[in-house]
Formats: C-alpha cells, sequence, structure tokens
C-alpha cells in the first residue's frame, strides 16, 4: 500500500511540475510574440539584418541544456531577439560552434521559395533569399554532436521580412 501512495505522489509531483515548465514556456513565447502584434512594424536600421552590400548572416548555436541561440550579424544583436530583413535580403543559416548541426523550420509559412526545413551545420553553411513580406515565427534547433547530456536544443524565434 505505501508503495502505490509513493508512486501516486511521485507522478502527481512530476505532472505537476512538467505543467508549470511547460506553462513558463509559453508565457516566455507569448512575452516576444511581435508576429501576434496588430503592426509589427518595429524594424529600423538597429535591427535589420543584410544591406546592399552585405548578406545576413544567421548563427546558429546550441546554449544551456534544452536551448538553442539563432542571432544575427546586426552589432549588438541579442541572441533570439525578432529580427528584419528586407525582401531579396541573402540570408545565411551557419553555426560557428565546432560540430554543431542546425535545422530551421518555418512551418506551413515561409518566406523562402525552397520551402521546407533548412538543415545545415558548422562545416555547410545555407544561403537562401527573402522572397515573401511578413512576421514568421519560425523553430531552430542545434545539436553537438559527441555530448551525451542534452545533445540538442531548441527554441522559437522570429523573423520580419519588409517589402524594399
Amino acid at each position: 500500500m505505501r508503495k502505490k501512495i509513493a508512486v501516486f505522489v511521485s507522478l502527481l509531483s512530476l505532472s505537476v511540475f512538467f505543467a508549470g515548465y511547460l506553462y513558463g514556456k509559453q508565457r516566455k513565447k507569448a512575452k516576444d510574440n511581435v508576429c501576434a502584434a496588430t503592426n509589427p512594424n518595429l524594424c529600423e536600421d538597429s535591427n535589420t539584418c543584410g544591406s546592399a552590400v552585405s548578406n545576413c548572416e544567421i548563427d546558429i548555436r546550441r546554449s544551456g541544456e534544452e536551448s538553442a541561440d539563432a542571432t544575427p550579424n546586426i552589432p549588438g544583436a541579442k541572441a533570439n531577439a525578432p529580427f528584419c530583413v528586407k525582401v531579396g535580403t541573402k540570408i545565411t543559416f551557419k553555426s560557428t560552434s565546432k560540430n554543431t548541426g542546425f535545422v530551421v523550420d518555418f512551418g506551413n509559412s515561409s518566406p523562402f521559395d525552397s520551402g521546407g526545413v533548412i538543415m545545415g551545420g558548422a562545416d555547410r553553411p545555407i544561403l537562401v533569399e527573402a522572397k515573401k513580406p511578413g512576421c514568421y515565427t519560425y523553430s531552430v534547433g542545434a545539436c553537438t554532436a559527441g555530448t551525451i547530456y542534452g545533445m540538442c536544443g531548441e527554441e522559437a524565434v522570429q523573423l520580419v521580412v519588409v517589402a524594399k
């Protein structure tokens, strides 16, 4: 009888912990959701990646136990912060972390003609061109080979593509 009670209490504790964990992740994502705003017109020079003379580069790295970072080559850019590009901007998804592979998934709506999942790594950068204006939320995942615990991480990031 004591074993059954112990198992029940353990399962209840795990359920409460897991529900709290998921609720915390959902709140975090909703707080930074620029695509849900009525007017996602947040694009300025300070958060727009790429220009007429340079491409936009997104450095993808694994961070923490269950997270990934996507950081555009904008001076002072923060990892996973929403950023902007103009239609026609060439974007290179890459990783400067050794032995790191990545997956970028825009789901059913992609700003690129190629659509589908973008897969690359430290030795395989992927070049795409922004074609369709809009506000996009994408999933970025990064995995580091040779690690045992917390090998992969994932995060949601937002990209605003503006017409020229």
